[in-house]
């Protein structure tokens, strides 16, 4: 199918979009999106950066490199804007938090995982900021993002499906007509008459698999390497939580005699020499998780079942008392940077 040209069906409205732009300050949308565009492929950068000192695949190099130099571009993006307005540059992360000269922690394999997790979150990031953004040059720049982050996730895909390191999502039959729901057992999930899953519950429980088996792999190298005590209990608390909700998911699937991804533990080393500071391990995690509630919500919005709501609506609960914690070892640690915010006018 032809992809066709947006222009060629929307009909053009002539407004004078230099008032839209950059004669008008920052408002806390662009601040915040901009900030957290910043701070994120900040962190992505050193990561991308360790994991280039060890891979052997030419192709899952290349992806690397893309994801690299699509961060490099966005944080340097994002930077103009902040100058432009007079805004301090974030902190974020820098060369201080990667050691490139750490032995390998992760098999080449495990990379390609990790930059569609990343960046699906990314994704995630810059797709709200596109309606709520009012100047028209920050606009673009978050519509740009989301081309080439959509466009690198393709490539992502294609290497994963021509290497076989994932298996398609479920197939399920072709609808024969148009079907209506007449009866409120349709939404029970416990007891009596349970339908089977539809269309958009499975995607969901696909991808919730996908992302959790991702972030274990991770959080099981970040658990090895970690140096703070406290630290290691919190991640450790994350892998037993994490482990735990990728089983229910599977279960789900598995009772409708489902195909469900694999693991991705064995693709960790067994190294504990730490590749990155505790600092950006923990905010990682805590970063990540705080996106995964998102996540599921998205989960909790097209499902119709009481059973698979309810499990949702529990790793709800126990993601957010995880997001508190760490947040508060970061808050301890004087590592959490705030977001800009609103003047206080007590």
């Amino acid at each position: 199918m032809d992809i066709t040209n947006p222009m060629d069906i929307l009909k053009p409205i002539n407004i004078n979009t230099e008032q839209l732009s950059e004669k008008n300050p920052l408002t806390s949308v662009e601040m915040g999106k901009l900030w957290a565009t910043y701070i994120g492929n900040s962190m992505s950068s050193q990561i991308l950066k360790y994991f280039l000192q060890h891979c052997n695949d030419q192709y899952i190099k290349t992806l690397l490199e893309n994801g690299l130099a699509l961060a490099g571009d966005f944080i340097q993006r994002t930077n103009e804007f902040f100058k432009e307005a007079n805004f301090p540059i974030p902190v974020g992360f820098n060369g201080e938090d990667v050691n490139l000269g750490a032995p390998r922690l992760y098999q080449d394999e495990f990379y390609v995982h990790y930059l569609k997790y990343a960046a699906k979150t990314g994704l995630s990031l810059y797709a709200i900021a596109v309606p709520l953004v009012m100047r028209e040059d920050i606009r673009e720049f978050f519509i740009y993002c989301n081309q080439c982050t959509s466009i690198f996730l393709g490539q992502i895909n294609n290497v994963l499906m021509e290497k076989k390191l994932i298996i398609r999502p479920p197939s399920i039959p072709i609808p024969k007509s148009n079907d209506f729901i007449n009866k409120q057992n349709y939404l029970s999930g416990f007891l009596g008459d349970i339908r089977p899953l539809h269309a958009l519950e499975i995607t969901h429980l696909y991808d919730n698999i996908e992302n959790n088996t991702t972030s274990k792999a991770l959080l099981l190298g970040f658990h090895q390497t970690v140096r703070d005590e406290k630290i290691k209990v919190l991640f450790k608390r994350g892998l037993e939580m994490t482990d735990k909700s990728v089983k229910q998911y599977m279960e789900k699937l598995h009772r409708e005699n489902l195909p469900t991804l694999s693991y991705l533990d064995d693709l960790v080393t067994t190294s504990d020499y730490p590749p990155f500071s505790d600092k950006l391990m923990l905010f990682h995690k805590v970063d990540m998780f705080a996106m995964k509630i998102r996540s599921f919500g998205n989960s909790l919005a097209v499902n119709g079942r009481r059973d698979i709501g309810l499990m949702y609506g529990r790793s709800l609960i126990n993601l957010g008392l995880f997001v508190d914690d760490g947040a508060n070892i970061l808050i301890d640690k004087g590592w959490m940077e705030s977001p800009p915010k609103a003047f206080d006018r007590r």
